[in-house]
């Protein structure tokens, strides 16, 4: 009996392995799945149109993920990750402040860009995160608090450099000046990503120049003679 066990052990432990890596091939199947469903149908898409363009059923997607809720927050998950990715690497590559914050700009609108319709999707129903962090701590929302935290951080340490360079003392409210810069970044990106393409659209470069000027020098630099 002794020396039977331990293979029923072990042949049990392998099944359970190679079931967990079936499940787990699977859901980064069907994330992949429903990232290609939502960059093609829309930010509105619906449960059973994600699992139709999957050619798969609806049940399998609420097995895996539990709602549409579910869903977002692990699509989310992927895709903020490549923000934070591209973004904070961005703002790393540059030596002066001010270039670190146009790259970082420029990042982050080039990626929204890509697919809007997954922008859009995987950053719903989260408005408090940039004003009330502590509000939202889970799933794709605590992701994107989480990449907000770190771009914070980052730009709180080019804000201090650019203070010591010239030597200015910051001011009491200096501290609230990069998550401010976040939400108005985002503010305009999305305003700017629901804009038609018509003439009078301000380019990819055009609004990362705006914006990086407004927020270092202030909206009159951008006004013309």
């Amino acid at each position: 009996m002794n020396k039977i066990t331990p293979d029923i052990d072990s042949a049990t432990d392998g099944r359970s392995a190679r079931w967990q890596a079936h499940r787990s091939q699977r859901h980064e199947e069907l994330l992949k799945l429903a990232r290609k469903a939502v960059h093609k149908l829309g930010p509105q898409v619906s449960m059973e149109e994600i699992a139709a363009h999957a050619k798969t059923s609806k049940p399998v997607y609420y097995r895996y993920f539990g709602d549409k809720e579910g869903l977002r927050q692990a699509l989310g998950a992927v895709v903020i990750s490549d923000f934070r990715d591209s973004i904070i690497a961005a703002g790393l590559a540059e030596g002066d402040e001010a270039g670190a914050l146009r790259a970082m700009v420029t990042a982050y609108l080039e990626l929204a860009k890509g697919s809007p319709n997954l922008y859009f999707f995987v950053t719903a129903q989260t408005p408090d995160v940039l004003t009330a962090p502590d509000r939202a701590a889970t799933g794709s929302t605590g992701v994107l608090n989480a990449f907000f935290d770190e771009v914070t951080s980052l730009m709180n340490e080019r804000l201090s450099a650019h203070f010591a360079a010239h030597t200015l003392t910051p001011s009491n409210a200096t501290a609230l000046w990069p998550r401010a810069a976040l939400g108005m970044i985002r503010s305009a990106g999305e305003l700017w990503l629901r804009q038609p393409d018509a003439p009078g659209k301000p380019s990819l470069n055009e609004l990362a120049e705006a914006l990086s000027s407004w927020l270092t020098h202030g909206i009159s630099t951008n006004s013309r003679s």
